[in-house]
């Protein structure tokens, strides 16, 4: 059952604690990550069959896989995976930045600007584990392709037949995906990050995964860039007395179905509804096909908080800064100001976290394990990077070569001084 703290009572390090998880996985990926650099395909093929039981001949999904996965999905699903996909467009196309150039009479002479660059390749991961998330496909290829990236490679595993998901494969096909290949695991992360025979080495890896997944994200940051360290799913509901229970307990559990270490929170200035919500989640937990999880992830990492009113509810969120927030409260725009720390917002009672998992149009990829402080949810921001340029002509120079000989000599850097001054020494 879960547990209701009344907040004030309890110690804060109670209030505020995370699930640590306990698996230790960094030997064991590391082995993975250098087996993978060392013999390239090799390796992958013997991963296949001994993690995902697929004796595999080719690494790569022929566009024939894909036209069979799709010819046999259903019809309505792919029309609302175009749905959901216009909505996700509409949402990133937004955050397209622009280049810039500053050359104004403030400065005669001087050029600058910066220059907004795709990268040239990105790198997918999508999970085919115990559930399958052909939205996780959408969220992560459609801003990429924004960006203006060259090719999106995804990757993914296969069962033990040597087959890739239809929903996945019909989603990649939606999206735009250019390559797809059947791995997973730390192996696909490594294969991504340094490339092998027949897997080409990416820019940029994104997308969600288990502990191996995510360690190997880790130790490959730095030979490409990374999204972020994914953590178990998280959901914190805001919600105040006139909230529906049944309504409440249902969002929670959209989350605590994820994983055993998902976490479920209510922060709520009823004690009444505290009461309501947990019976409500007793009485929904045994009719869930994912019961079992759902149970687990509610007794060993759920809490109901009760705070005195709806503005301390809000301080508490912005502690714990959650993955995904919902508030439910009858004028949520009031508060929006006020909570500074969340990876998406759901606004009201009647905007459920499941709308951004699949259809909104905001982005799903967010920041877990309250890193929502300081990061951001995947965007097409993600996909691009800048670079910058300086032009001055010679009078230009004239005017600030002594002021920046000056500023490098407070720094003892010498030479940076001389290379400031020595074009208009040389007509002296």
């Amino acid at each position: 059952m879960i547990k209701i703290l009344k907040y004030g009572e309890v110690k804060n390090s109670e209030l505020f604690a995370r699930v640590e998880p306990t698996v230790r996985v960094e030997d064991v990926v590391t082995d993975i990550i250098r087996n993978v650099r060392e013999r390239g395909d090799a390796a992958l093929y013997e991963y296949a069959e001994k993690f995902d039981r697929a004796k595999l001949t080719c690494l790569a999904v022929t566009e024939a896989e894909i036209d069979e996965a799709v010819a046999s999905v259903d019809p309505k699903f792919i029309e609302i995976l175009e749905k959901a996909a216009k909505n996700i467009r509409k949402f990133h196309e937004k955050q397209v930045r622009q280049s810039f150039i500053i050359n104004d009479d403030e400065t005669p002479g001087v050029v600058m600007g910066q220059k907004v660059i795709p990268v040239d390749r990105a790198g997918l991961y999508v999970p085919g584990g115990t559930a399958a998330y052909p939205s996780t496909v959408l969220m992560d290829a459609i801003p990429a392709k924004i960006a203006g990236v060259r090719e999106v490679v995804m990757v993914t595993p296969p069962n033990a037949e040597g087959k890739v998901n239809p929903v996945i494969l019909a989603a990649a096909r939606v999206a735009g995906i250019d390559r797809i290949f059947k791995m997973g695991g730390a192996q696909a992360v490594a294969a991504l990050a340094y490339g092998t025979e027949s897997v080409p080495r990416v820019d940029k890896i994104v997308g969600p995964g288990n502990a191996y997944v995510a360690e190997a994200k880790r130790q490959v940051y730095g030979v490409v860039s990374i999204d972020m360290i994914a953590g178990p799913s998280e959901i914190l509901i805001v919600a105040d007395g006139k909230s529906n229970a049944r309504h409440v307990a249902a969002d929670l559990l959209s989350q605590a179905e994820h994983d055993k270490l998902a976490s479920a929170v209510l922060v709520t200035d009823s004690a009444a509804l505290a009461e309501a919500v947990s019976a409500e989640l007793e009485r929904q937990i045994p009719l869930l096909e994912r019961a079992e999880i759902a149970r687990a992830s509610i007794d060993d990492n759920g809490k109901i908080i009760v705070a005195d009113d709806l503005r301390v509810a809000i301080d508490i969120a912005n502690e714990i800064a959650p993955e995904h927030l919902e508030l439910c409260v009858d004028a949520p725009f009031d508060y929006l100001d006020s909570i500074r720390h969340a990876g998406s917002i759901f606004m009201g009672r009647n905007c459920p976290e499941a709308l951004g998992d699949y259809f909104a149009g905001p982005n799903h990829t967010l920041p877990t394990s309250g890193t929502a402080r300081f990061s951001s949810p995947l965007s097409v921001d993600d996909f691009v990077k800048k670079t910058q340029y300086t032009y001055f002509t010679r009078e230009a120079l004239e005017k600030v070569a002594y002021d920046v000989e000056y500023f490098a000599k407070q720094e003892g850097l010498t030479a940076h001084a001389k290379s400031a001054v020595v074009r208009l020494e040389d007509e002296e």
